[in-house]
């Protein structure tokens, strides 16, 4: 069965995995790939069909792949039998709130079952892919299968006072009983806008407020998130001060924290610790002003600061932030409190407050590598790193290696030897307060691109990239992945040295190969030769060779991970340029490394000296060494 038309709802979850496991799952998902926005291809091997267009990925192990894309965070649409999916994946389902969608299809098209992130958006893709195959959607939610909404899980910054209470309410309404609907703060438009019939009389009760205490008995306590937490601090304020101030501040004035809906502070704090720890306090996020827009505000002020305004470049802080926040219409529920360091304010909004369209977050950059090219590779610090950034910075090539996990961000791709401007854009787009990752090929802290980020951060000393929350998250380098192909040729210490001149004299390498050699290091050569560059690969193997045996073990491992992988030993004597592009990982041995052949299996591996400690150890006969 093939798609028909491309589904109304804007509201779909982007960047599908559509897993095909058979030819015919392949023909439904080729349908479905131009109707779901940034869906991608995964076939199974082994049943590809001769005409193999479309398809993005191919996995060898259904189960294996199924586990990646789940814990990467990336929403499915299995095209194969329900149990296939509940198998791989039962035992990772564990957050009904943090699980990506996940959809079985049969391969007809004839059925579409969410599995799990019902909420997350699994039931809407469910429903638009039945809507393009003319299939059914077997959507299992009870609330959202007779009312068209599910009261424990409500619109995002909505939260329960007691979420035990959202079953008896909802089997209420299933069964026709009457419920009252109480709003005193926000508009609750998605439960008066339901089509439900409330009565005022009923003495089962929805109450929506921002007033703290508990419910009240056969009461579902619904806080919608109207208040915005405005904070000004001094830098370096202990974050247990600003969270003590903000937490007896909302409760001297009878407001729930469950229903702040962010903290809100000028741009200049985007980097203090005590507001972000108050955001993480609380659970909600951190918006941020330009002194500008704050300014703009000192109208509606209470306590104006001509004080303020020469320090910040506004009259407000707190006041300013949690009213810009709020928007208009708006008001100052709670005027500025102080402490001895923080200053605190309260503004509540008469809607919902959507804080993804008011200031801007922080900005955060992830500097990180994907390993050599295999998917097996990718750590999952880095893969979590990928699935939270909105876009991705890199060498075009790399971002190929991941493409089927960035289906749905926003690419950056420069050519090769762009390193510089590549950083800059990285830096340029978090700046924006957009979280972005940064990607080199295996791990960015060795030869790649997190030296040049601090480099570029400490030369410039710009106050918008100071400000930005720079994390490194490692990956498995191309000379662990060498040495793990061929055996243990680490054993002992070890060493890198890159062989391109671009960056380094050709005199100062030529030195620090002396040194490693006379050493007796290991050493793992980078960017052994390029089709300009051959020299410096012949001169190494000399230098070597006047320390270390002809015959030394030397390990040419290309391509790593990627397609065409190869990995090579020969003698140190017969290494020259012809052997080795900037595609290949030369791992020379010392003079202890060794070669070692089992039936057909050839290793390379490096002794520690085990062996002579083993001897060492051994307790000596009566008489031994006189």
């Amino acid at each position: 069965m093939t798609a028909k038309a491309r589904p109304p709802s804007a509201a779909l979850p982007r960047g599908a995995a559509l897993i095909a496991v058979s030819r015919g799952g392949i023909e439904l998902a080729r349908s479905l790939k131009g109707a779901l926005d940034g869906a991608r291809i995964h076939a199974l091997a082994g049943r590809l069909p001769a005409d193999a267009g479309g398809i993005d990925e191919v996995f060898t192990e259904t189960a294996a792949h199924l586990r990646r894309l789940f814990e990467a965070g990336r929403p499915i649409v299995a095209i194969c039998a329900a149990g296939i999916v509940v198998r791989a994946l039962g035992p990772l389902a564990c957050d009904k709130r943090a699980e990506p969608p996940v959809v079985a299809v049969a391969e007809d098209g004839s059925a579409a079952v969410p599995l799990l992130g019902g909420h997350q958006g699994a039931n809407a893709l469910a429903r638009a892919i039945a809507g393009l195959t003319g299939g059914v959607a077997a959507v299992t939610t009870a609330g959202e299968v007779r009312l068209g909404l599910a009261l424990d899980d409500p619109p995002p910054g909505w939260r329960l006072a007691n979420p035990e209470a959202a079953k008896q309410v909802a089997a209420a309404l299933i069964s026709g009983e009457p419920v009252r609907l109480v709003l005193e703060a926000g508009d609750g438009g998605w439960l008066s806008g339901s089509g439900l019939a409330f009565d005022e009389a009923a003495g089962l009760a929805i109450r929506v407020s921002d007033r703290s205490g508990p419910p009240a008995e056969r009461e579902l306590l619904l806080h919608p998130p109207v208040l915005a937490l405005g904070l000004g601090c001094e830098r370096g304020t202990p974050p247990q001060q600003v969270i003590g101030l903000a937490r007896e501040t909302l409760a001297a004035n009878g407001l729930s924290d469950k229903a702040v809906a962010c903290i809100a502070s000028v741009d200049l704090k985007e980097d203090e610790p005590a507001v972000h720890a108050l955001s993480q306090a609380l659970g909600v996020p951190a918006r941020f002003f330009a002194a500008a827009r704050l300014e703009e505000e000192t109208p509606r002020l209470a306590n104006p600061s001509a004080a303020v305004f020469r320090a910040t470049g506004c009259h407000g802080v707190a006041e300013g932030a949690a009213l810009a926040a709020a928007g208009i219409p708006s008001e100052l529920v709670v005027p500025k409190v102080k402490s001895d360091r923080a200053t605190v304010a309260i503004a509540r909004a008469r809607e919902p407050i959507d804080f993804g369209s008011m200031g801007r977050p922080r900005g955060v950059l992830h500097v990180l590598g994907i390993g050599p090219g295999g998917r097996g590779w990718l750590t999952p610090e880095a893969a979590a790193a990928l699935h939270r950034s909105s876009d991705v910075v890199g060498y075009g090539l790399y971002l190929d290696l991941i493409a089927d996990l960035t289906a749905a961000k926003t690419r950056h791709a420069s050519a090769i030897g762009e390193e510089e401007a590549r950083v800059r854009k990285a830096l340029a787009l978090a700046a924006e307060g957009r979280e972005v990752a940064l990607v080199s090929s295996g791990d960015a802290g060795i030869y790649g691109l997190a030296a040049l980020v601090f480099e570029l951060v400490d030369r410039e000393d710009r106050p918008d990239w100071n400000r930005l929350e720079i994390a490194v998250a490692p990956g498995v380098s191309a000379v662990q992945a060498a040495a793990a192909r061929v055996g243990a040729p680490l054993g002992h210490d070890f060493c890198a040295v890159s062989l391109s001149d671009l960056l380094t004299p050709s005199d100062e390498i030529a030195d620090k190969l002396e040194a490693a050699a006379k050493a007796d290091f290991v050493v793992a050569l980078y960017n052994p030769a390029s089709p300009g560059r051959r020299r410096q690969l012949a001169a190494a193997r000399d230098i070597f060779l006047e320390h270390r045996a002809p015959d030394t073990p030397v390990v040419l491992a290309r391509n790593l991970g990627r397609e065409g992988e190869s990995v090579e030993v020969i003698r140190l004597a017969e290494l020259s340029p012809d052997k080795a592009d900037m595609l290949t990982l030369v791992l020379v041995g010392n003079s202890r490394t060794r070669r070692v052949t089992r039936g057909r299996r050839l290793w390379v591996y490096t002794p520690r000296g085990y062996s002579s400690k083993g001897a060492e150890a051994k307790p000596r006969k009566a008489g031994a060494g006189r």
